[in-house]
């Protein structure tokens, strides 16, 4: 039988994975009736006799929860999750809009990067057209070309989108 969420106690945590342990995490995860979200996207990998497209984590070893407290446990006794990620000596998590932003750029055909590099904080902006109408972000320049920035809190890491000059306002 299905809980009923109620939105004031589950919350979306990070939760870190062992390594190369995503995507059977996340299965065991949802076998167990525990809402997760792995954002995966499509890659292409050269072996030494042939190339083929496959579906790597979009950030290695995280695995996104929405849970209640009571579940951490049961989250922390699944087979390929290491343990949650602490930020100011709590359990770190993250605003419902945050993931409902990262899977909208997941859905959208815009390509994207991670980094872990500790980006500046430059200026705000509002994407005003197209799929990601709406979303709020920060503008940084690299060689000369415009991108938008999504920082995901609490991770460390910024998720890199290009987009048009033109599609964006500032505020």
């Amino acid at each position: 039988m299905d809980q009923i969420k109620n939105p004031g106690t589950y919350r979306w945590y990070p939760v870190y994975t062992n390594a190369r342990a995503e995507k059977k995490a996340h299965q065991a995860l949802l076998s167990k009736g525990i809402e997760a979200y792995l954002p995966l996207q499509k890659q292409l990998k050269q072996w030494s006799d042939r190339k083929k497209w496959v579906e790597e984590p979009l950030i290695k070893s995280y695995i996104f929860v929405y849970i209640t407290d009571l579940q951490r446990t049961e989250v922390l006794m699944t087979k390929g999750i290491a343990r949650f990620l602490y930020f100011s000596d709590r359990i770190a998590s993250m605003p419902d809009k945050q993931i409902n932003d990262l899977k909208l750029l997941m859905a959208s055909a815009y390509e994207l990067t991670v980094t872990e590099e500790n980006l500046q904080p430059g200026e705000k902006i509002l994407i005003k057209a197209g799929p990601l109408k709406g979303m709020i972000g920060e503008i940084i320049s690299h060689r000369t070309q415009k991108q938008l920035i999504l920082k995901l809190e609490n991770l460390g890491y910024s998720v890199i989108v290009n987009i048009a000059a033109e599609l964006i306002d500032r505020f």
